[in-house]
């Protein structure tokens, strides 16, 4: 096969039907990463009570339909879901939820996983894409999603990364068309002469508008308002790293079967959707969202119902999420707002 440009080498890579996303794989001290879902419950806590806020506010319906995009096996959407319970257990009676999920298979495990936890008591309807959505209204929520939709590799300003069939990467200078647009347009108005040109957000936030009349849209990532001005393409495999330019790295033996990903160019996400008319209302630490959101509350109050090895145990998840060593300061919080 002839060399094909590296946005379609790592959509077939991530989301091919073989591909690393299309079935269920461990995440956490089995898989090949952590995330904040995977460390404590009290993620999906913080965010359910950032949606009570919303509904106890009037900017939201008691009705009103929470969507997550991205869902794995449905961990996040689970917690979301035990924290309404607790908290306020008769809007489970009202409440609608909406999982974006294209692969059937995990459409399964979702389902099968939210039955299981709920004694099918809770009903998931599921879509297979944005595009998807028509809702007078809702509360969206995704985590680590925009880390894996496909991008360019740009070097020296005017060429980009292509991979011939040996797994060999060359870069070739940019031609006059359409995608060649979109790539310069971003390259100028964010000064990247060398990293990575993501693809999709401005139609994600598109598909988001159209789809939802008024929403609240949180999302978690890592990476910064400014590009770094390198390849922050890597590679996660067991725990370790594998910067995608590493001398001596053999892609073919991770080709899908290991994630690959890269820092979230923040200011052009959020140009995306404010170019929209959609406001970013905050950007902030995953540490300060979370706190914002009342993880610390939430804590103290498992303090007095639990043994304090389990309050312990909790606890030291929490920290985890809001250390600025671990994940507190690396990943960030956007959150949308459309009214």
């Amino acid at each position: 096969m002839s060399s094909i440009k590296f946005s379609n080498f790592m959509n077939s890579w991530l989301y091919d039907d073989d591909g690393y996303y299309a079935k269920y794989k461990s995440i956490g001290k089995d898989g090949d990463f952590f995330t904040s879902v995977s460390s404590s419950m009290f993620f999906g806590g913080s965010i359910a009570n950032r949606l009570l806020t919303n509904i106890e506010n009037g900017f939201l319906p008691e009705d009103t339909t929470i969507v997550e995009i991205g869902a794995h096996k449905g961990y996040l959407t689970a917690d979301v879901i035990q924290f309404i319970y607790t908290l306020k257990p008769k809007l489970l009676d009202k409440l609608k939820f909406v999982i974006v999920e294209r692969f059937s298979s995990l459409q399964k495990e979702q389902q099968d996983y939210i039955n299981s936890s709920f004694n099918n008591r809770v009903c998931i309807e599921h879509i297979s894409d944005v595009n998807e959505l028509d809702l007078d209204n809702g509360f969206i929520i995704a985590n680590e999603i925009f880390d894996s939709f496909p991008c360019e590799l740009l070097y020296k300003g005017n060429q980009i990364a292509h991979i011939d069939s040996n797994f060999h990467i060359a870069f070739e200078n940019l031609n006059s068309d359409k995608s060649s647009e979109h790539i310069c347009k971003v390259r100028d108005r964010y000064n990247i002469q060398k990293g990575e040109i993501s693809l999709g957000y401005e139609e994600f936030a598109r598909e988001l508008k159209s789809g939802v009349g008024r929403f609240e849209f949180v999302t978690f990532d890592y990476g910064d308002r400014a590009p770094r001005p390198d390849f922050s393409i890597r590679i996660y495999k067991k725990h370790k790293t594998f910067p995608l330019f590493e001398e001596e790295l053999k892609i073919s033996s991770m080709y899908k079967t290991s994630d690959i990903t890269y820092d979230v160019n923040f200011t052009h996400l959020i140009d995306s959707f404010e170019d929209l008319g959609i406001k970013c209302e905050s950007y902030k630490t995953q540490a300060n969202a979370l706190i914002d959101f009342g993880i610390l509350s939430l804590i103290e109050q498992l303090k007095n119902n639990v043994s304090t090895k389990i309050y312990d145990s909790e606890l030291s998840r929490v920290k985890t999420l809001i250390s600025p060593s671990f994940l507190g300061d690396r990943f960030k919080m956007c959150r949308f707002v459309k009214e």
